[in-house]
């Protein structure tokens, strides 16, 4: 029994796996459509607003998904002051031209892999949990040997 569970947990494992390499593309998809949910910021609550200007300023991006014209007046947060960022001119000043999707997205795929080489390090775990059920069983059966009546 306890075989045939780890085994199932097995399966499991490895059709998530297949599933989430298969469709990767749509992952990206589906992030992209919920932050346009969000969109036109400016009509956001001020917490949210409040957020997602930390998380510009911190990722050096502007904008949710299309950029700064997500923002009707583009906030103080866009404004480029790292060069190395590509800045484009909007409204008289130099602001990040990068949506923060593509730092959102590019961080989830760098942790992906982190992800993965954890359930590949669970995955050969439950393979040797399994092999060592079924010698304990082997063995088990060996020593009550046949039974007579």
């Amino acid at each position: 029994m306890f075989f045939i569970s780890l085994l199932l947990i097995f399966i499991l494992l490895l059709a998530a796996g297949i599933l989430g390499a298969m469709y990767k593309k749509k992952v990206e998809e589906w992030v992209k459509e919920r932050l346009s949910d969000l969109l036109p910021l400016s009509e956001q609550s001020l917490n949210v607003q409040q957020d997602l200007q930390r998380l510009e300023e911190e990722l050096k991006c502007c904008g949710l998904v299309n950029g700064p014209s997500d923002w009707t007046v583009v906030p103080s947060s866009c404004e480029c002051k790292d060069t190395s960022q590509a800045c484009a001119p909007v409204g008289g000043q130099q602001v990040y031209s990068t949506p923060c999707s593509v730092h959102i997205i590019s961080m989830m795929e760098n942790n992906m892999v982190v992800v993965l080489g954890i359930a590949f390090a669970f995955a050969i775990l439950l393979i040797f949990g399994m092999v060592f059920s079924m010698i304990l069983y082997c063995q088990i059966g060996r020593k009550e040997g046949p039974t007579t009546s």
